[in-house]
């Protein structure tokens, strides 16, 4: 049985799994322009904390973590384990892999894809318009791909359209400007390799 407070809104488009908690002022099945009437399903064993919002369309699969006032709006595909921390922003029509960690006030832009086990720490920006004020620029955006296994420190920025490659590390503080090779180590605005991961 599902635990949801009282203060919380759920809209009937909503399909929760067992054992879901659902605290104060969340409100789930937000309606959405380009998605009424469409389901938003949350898995088994799931932890939506207070202030929370969720749009329809979403996908959330089994033992999701949400910290407080995180923000997710239409579309979305969360796979299964799926942590996102408090203050946080996941923007429409993001793909997010099963045991993906997303710390606190982290902005994940639409049409970003978020490969299994990433880790992005805490202040990360993604960011997915290449012209801002563009008359174009909503039919050309474009998110990073960051793939599995892939470490990005606090505070980094990565713009748009930018692959991040498996199981590399990112320090923290760094700009993203250009494509980061698998288990490569880059730090610094504009970021560069330093190194590299051996296994």
């Amino acid at each position: 049985m599902s635990n949801i407070a009282s203060t919380a809104i759920i809209f009937p488009n909503v399909s929760l799994g067992e054992n879901v908690v659902i605290e104060d002022y969340c409100i789930i099945g937000i309606e959405a322009p380009n998605s009424k009437n469409k389901t938003t399903t949350i898995g088994s064993d799931s932890v939506i904390r207070a202030g929370s919002y969720i749009y329809q369309g979403n996908n959330i699969g089994k033992n999701f973590q949400s910290g407080n006032k995180v923000n997710i709006r239409e579309d979305n595909v969360i796979e299964d384990n799926v942590s996102i921390g408090t203050l946080s922003v996941i923007e429409h029509n993001i793909k997010i892999g099963k045991g993906a960690r997303i710390h606190s006030q982290v902005f994940i832009p639409e049409f970003s894809t978020l490969e299994e086990d990433c880790w992005i720490g805490p202040n990360v920006v993604l960011t997915n318009a290449k012209y801002p004020k563009h008359p174009d620029v909503k039919e050309n955006l474009i998110g990073p791909l960051i793939k599995s296994n892939a470490k990005i420190g606090a505070n980094t920025t990565i713009l748009p359209g930018k692959i991040i490659g498996s199981g590399c590390l990112i320090g923290a503080g760094s700009v993203i400007t250009k494509d980061v090779k698998d288990f490569a180590i880059v730090v610094g605005n504009p970021a560069k390799q330093i190194n590299s991961i051996e296994y």
